[in-house]
């Protein structure tokens, strides 16, 4: 008897109706559905396409997406803690010190996060969600290295009840989940989430190189935007721009990483090309009109290259469920989003980021907007068949 045989007939039986373990049938779901296909519609009847492609499916790709990202970032991790202390180590010596570094906080977003859906879909007798094998794994992945394990724990549960969970679940949610815990992070602990000392891992790991006791917590490394904050000329070359080898967020910094990333999306038809295209015109085209004011010789193009703007145009302005869904509308929603977060970045030196906010208010919009775009349709119709 094969595996899969194993579970369908011995198994599964036992968490259906009239099952021993009939109360844990949402979790066993979960896992379920999770390995294998099913084979049951949402609906028998409408206008709905039937196939093999579910949520999770496409949860999984996303997750794929993001591993360049998140592979670059531990390397990183390793390659900035060795450049601050002055110490030089090879290839797998700097990725297993990032690893050591960053796989921690995975660990405890996913346990947090997924803790809370499975408690909810066994309350509710419903399903377990999948929104979050995306939301997991950005949330790391848009956080400093030093950012504490018991800091990201409070701020993911925050962001899953307060911005999933109230308003129903996967595909309900207003605003971007993953966004929402780093805007927790950043107003609630401003000190972890700023500053030229979150962005390196300050301490030695024993386990890696062998040395007892840590380095320097005082390492400062100031990243490209925060030299632009406070009126420094920016010193990260081009080279570093692209490969992403410079202080910044986890996964927010490789150029090559993010641009894989977006192929893979759009391979897989998962994202939008419109939204990503419309966000880096809005960039370019708020970030030309305030050259001037740019201080340290800060060029146009490097507000695309630096902080979140390139991640949070891909990975997280594209999200189906909280940006705009007409083809029209992610134009414009798109396009906002870039003007606003350059216009942030420009005019409050006190917060040079930016693209959190900026997607996080077109959030809001994004309904009005495709509210326009469909009413503006149904008006052209209506003309039409006037005449």
């Amino acid at each position: 008897m094969n595996f899969k045989k194993y579970i369908d007939t011995q198994l599964k039986p036992q968490f259906e109706e009239g099952g021993k373990l009939h109360a844990w049938q949402s979790v066993f779901d979960g896992f379920y559905t999770f390995m294998y296909v099913p084979n049951e519609t949402a609906k028998k009847n409408g206008a709905h396409i039937h196939d093999s492609i579910d949520s999770k499916r496409i949860m999984s790709m996303v997750v794929i997406a993001l591993l360049p990202c998140l592979f670059f970032g531990m390397y990183n991790v390793g390659y900035q803690h060795y450049l601050a202390v002055g110490e030089a180590a090879d290839f797998w010596l700097t990725f297993g010190y990032g690893a050591i570094a960053v796989l921690p906080k995975v660990v405890v977003s996913y346990l947090v996060g997924l803790g809370i859906e499975f408690v909810v879909a066994q309350w509710k007798h419903e399903e377990i969600q999948e929104g979050f094998l995306v939301s997991g794994m950005i949330i790391p992945l848009i956080v400093p290295v030093n950012c504490p394990l018991w800091i990201l724990a409070v701020a993911v549960a925050f962001s899953v009840i307060f911005a999933k969970e109230v308003f129903g679940g996967t595909g309900m949610n207003i605003f971007n989940v993953a966004l929402v815990t780093r805007a927790f992070l950043f107003f609630s602990y401003p000190s972890m989430m700023s500053g030229d000392k979150v962005w390196v891992n300050g301490n030695y790991m024993d386990c890696i190189n062998g040395v007892s006791g840590t380095a320097t917590d005082a390492v400062t490394m100031a990243t490209p935007l925060g030299e632009l904050g406070s009126g420094q000329a920016v010193t990260t070359p081009l080279e570093n721009m692209l490969t992403g080898l410079m202080p910044g967020s986890i996964g927010e910094t490789s150029l090559i990483a993010i641009a894989l990333g977006a192929i893979i999306l759009l391979w897989c038809g998962v994202a939008s090309w419109k939204t990503m295209v419309s966000v880096f015109l809005g960039g370019a085209v708020m970030a030309l009109i305030f050259q001037d004011k740019c201080t340290g010789g800060f060029q146009w193009w490097q507000h695309l290259c630096v902080g979140g703007f390139a991640f949070g145009a891909v990975f997280m302005a594209t999200d189906p469920v909280t940006s705009a869904r007409t083809e029209t509308g992610k134009w414009f929603y798109g396009f906002l989003i870039g003007v606003i977060a350059i216009l942030v970045r420009v005019l409050n030196p006190g917060y040079p980021e930016g693209m959190m906010l900026a997607i996080l208010l077109m959030n809001v919009f994004a309904p009005l907007i495709d509210y326009c775009v469909v009413q503006s349709n149904i008006n052209k119709r209506a003309k039409r068949a006037k005449a």
